[in-house]
């Protein structure tokens, strides 16, 4: 059941007009990043922050993102949030609302990797990743449309956004790793149908389809790391560490190294800023060109 958001939708209404103080090409621009407190999603909230966004580090984790948070300054907040909860994702919003009176870009990064072969995947994992790659975008981009289309209807001239933080998973298969690639893929669909949906109200939608971030704890934890899930699943052959897996992985990118944050940062502040004015329903791919090989 959706959670009541009439109290915020009229204070973000009334209030449309209303920005914090900021210079840059996103100032004043109020913003939420969710997964913010570590990876792409810590690169980008700083990098909209430089660029002038009040900025919400919403996380889990809510300690690291306090820390984050207090890392980058002025115009910043951090607030606890699971993606897949649809009355945690209902709560960040609100909060955001209340405290900075509105949100005009939903940066919806969170995401989660479990990978392995199909006759031994269990249903509890694809479910978990499912509930945050594909249910947490969805509930991200409800929430953030219910107050998108209340600032419209207070200023008709004004443009939101929402960015997904996709994966070149999203535009091909991935071997022992379908969880994650037919989440992202579903992400896709989503992000094309909202697109289509709330252009009339101003709320453009759009997917940065990153490459691998290979120095980022999802790859490198030593525990539950891609490199350590990819060498168990057998998923490179003939790879025996995970040194092995990783110089195959940075193999397959022409430019010769991985994603990083600033990278994904970069395309994600495009999408928002008005350079990208005319665009909605993109997948914009920053892979290094894995794509095109």
């Amino acid at each position: 059941m959706s959670v009541d958001m009439t109290k915020w939708r009229e204070m973000a209404k009334r209030h449309v007009h209303d920005r914090p103080a900021g210079t840059g090409r996103l100032a004043g621009k109020i913003t939420v990043v969710t997964g913010g407190a570590q990876g792409f999603g810590k690169g980008i909230a700083q990098e909209l922050h430089r660029e002038g966004a009040a900025v919400i580090i919403a996380d889990r984790n809510l300690p690291l993102a306090e820390s984050v948070a207090a890392e980058m300054g002025g115009n910043t907040a951090a607030i606890a949030v699971d993606v897949s909860d649809e009355e945690s994702v209902a709560n960040l919003t609100a909060r955001t609302v209340e405290q900075f009176g509105g949100l005009d870009l939903m940066v919806a990064n969170a995401g989660v990797v479990r990978s392995g072969p199909l006759a031994s995947f269990e249903k509890k994992e694809f479910d978990f990743v499912t509930s945050v790659n594909y249910t947490g975008l969805f509930l991200c981009c409800k929430y953030a449309a219910i107050i998108m289309e209340a600032q419209h209807e207070g200023g008709p001239a004004a443009m939101f956004d929402i960015v997904a933080i996709s994966s070149k998973s999203g535009l091909e298969g991935s071997n022992k790793n379908f969880a994650y690639a037919g989440s992202k893929f579903g992400g896709i669909g989503l992000i094309q149908s909202f697109a289509l949906e709330l252009c009339a109200k101003n709320i453009k939608v759009n997917a940065v389809c990153p490459g691998n971030y290979l120095d980022g704890p999802l790859w490198s934890d030593p525990e539950r790391g891609l490199f350590v899930q990819y060498l168990q699943a057998g998923k490179v052959p003939g790879a025996k560490t995970v040194e092995d897996v990783r110089r195959f992985y940075e193999a397959k990118v022409p430019m010769n190294r991985g994603c990083l944050p600033l990278d994904v940062a970069r395309a994600a502040l495009f999408l928002a800023s008005e350079e990208a004015s005319y665009m909605t329903g993109v997948n914009l791919m920053v892979d290094g060109g894995w794509m095109a090989g």
